[in-house]
């Protein structure tokens, strides 16, 4: 299932400068050099003993499981060049904006005698920076996903469907069944 914040994540991974380290015990030492030399909270982080990551540090092992793989990746991917991400992040939220590509059912809220019936629709468009920001904050704030997948529609609302305040005052809009959704920043 396609989430906001996942994929929020991967439009700012596309400003990584550098590739995060793609073996195993280059991930674990990654990990442990961020917490300070310790293997002790990688260990807790990864559900693992601490004598299994001090392994991959020394490289003794060298293929993780598949579930453990996928949780060092991830972990790895969220701390990978804080930097340039906090920097992706306020360009798209004060003078870049963010692109968004997103295959959903919209449902309406509108005015007495019109239509409020939810359609498939496959939008692409570029929402303003202060629209970014919302998403961003909405992001770190720790919201739900529902909930951003709110803000995202209050978003799409207002610069697609109501057109930036030009037209179909006080529709409002629902977003449900996300098929697809892609960010670019």
């Amino acid at each position: 299932m396609v989430t906001v914040g996942e994929e929020l994540d991967k439009a700012v991974q596309g400003a990584f400068t550098r590739p995060i380290p793609k073996s195993a015990g280059a991930q674990m030492r990654y990990l442990a050099k961020k917490h300070g030399g310790r293997t002790m909270p990688v260990a807790e982080l990864l559900g693992i003993s601490q004598r299994t990551v001090e392994r991959y540090v020394k490289n003794q092992i060298k293929t993780p499981r598949p579930e453990l793989a996928e949780r060092l990746q991830r972990q790895v991917r969220a701390r990978w060049q804080p930097q340039v991400r906090a920097k992706a992040r306020q360009t798209a939220a004060t003078t870049g904006g963010i692109m968004i590509d997103v295959r959903a059912r919209f449902g309406y809220t509108a005015a007495p005698g019109s239509t409020d019936d939810a359609r498939m629709r496959h939008l692409t468009l570029a929402l303003p920076p202060r629209h970014a920001a919302r998403l961003f904050e909405a992001q770190e704030a720790g919201l739900a996903e529902d909930q951003l997948r709110q803000v995202a529609a209050e978003a799409l609302g207002e610069v697609y469907f109501r057109d930036s305040g030009r037209r179909a005052h006080g529709l409002e809009v629902e977003l449900t069944d996300l098929l697809d959704l892609e960010f670019e920043l």
